[in-house]
């Protein structure tokens, strides 16, 4: 049997007028993860703390022996934060990244929207185990294809699924063994643009307890300016 250590840390950082992070962070049903209201559109906290809800709801009211069906969880939150949307902002909409992990025994089960991210830290080697769901990458799948994409600079960021989308997005899903001592980490793009995969593997590779990583990844963020909200859950394996 697993034992788990688990913490987070979210901050402001030193440009935005509110933080639109959000986390999950159940340890109950040992359910953890991020999300990030969209920016550029009204009501990125709502629409962040609508699709945590939502999720932590799902989850609390699953059997501990109940197989999790992640993408409904994550399609039933897209809809309600969809929902939401048409209340507080019917011409634009509101939007959110959910990334998120459920442990049930040694597995790792996770699902991902967006551009937050989810890293496993084992034997002192970092692996980002998802991928962001922006124009630069879809172009990149699509020329692998064979097919012809363009893409100004300035769009290269933009995120091409999230949580509040009228048809409801793909969902990436990931199973994972966990074994003692790796590290998962759960970070917002205000981490993850701030501080190098190589430098994230190395701080947690170190960390002797979670609340201690958490906050020296988000101190260390802000530090480096600060531009964006900035948030991390971070999860011992011992």
């Amino acid at each position: 049997m697993l034992n788990l250590r688990a913490a987070h840390h979210t901050d402001i950082g030193k440009v935005r007028k509110e933080n639109e992070d959000r986390f999950l962070f159940e340890e109950s049903v040992l359910l953890f993860g991020v999300a990030d209201g969209v920016g550029g559109l009204p009501g990125g906290a709502e629409a962040a703390q609508e699709a945590v809800d939502i999720v932590t709801s799902a989850v609390l009211a699953a059997t501990p022996s109940e197989e999790l069906d992640l993408t409904a969880i994550v399609t039933t939150a897209n809809d309600s934060v969809a929902a939401l949307g048409m209340r507080l902002s019917p011409g634009l909409g509101i939007g959110s990244t959910l990334t998120l992990g459920c442990i049930r025994g040694s597995k790792l089960m996770l699902a991902h929207v967006g551009d937050s991210r989810a890293f496993l830290v084992r034997n002192g080697e970092i692996t980002c185990l998802t991928e962001d769901h922006s124009v630069e990458n879809e172009a990149r799948r699509r020329r692998a294809r064979g097919e012809v994409v363009y893409y100004s600079e300035a769009q290269r960021g933009a995120l091409t699924r999230c949580i509040g989308q009228a048809v409801p997005p793909e969902v990436d899903l990931l199973e994972k063994t966990l074994i003692g001592g790796d590290r998962i980490l759960f970070c917002t793009d205000g981490v993850t643009r701030m501080i190098t995969e190589k430098e994230l593997g190395e701080i947690a590779a170190q960390a002797r307890d979670p609340m201690s990583l958490a906050k020296k990844l988000v101190e260390l963020a802000v530090e480096r300016g600060g531009p964006d909200n900035a948030t991390v859950v971070a999860i011992l394996v011992d």
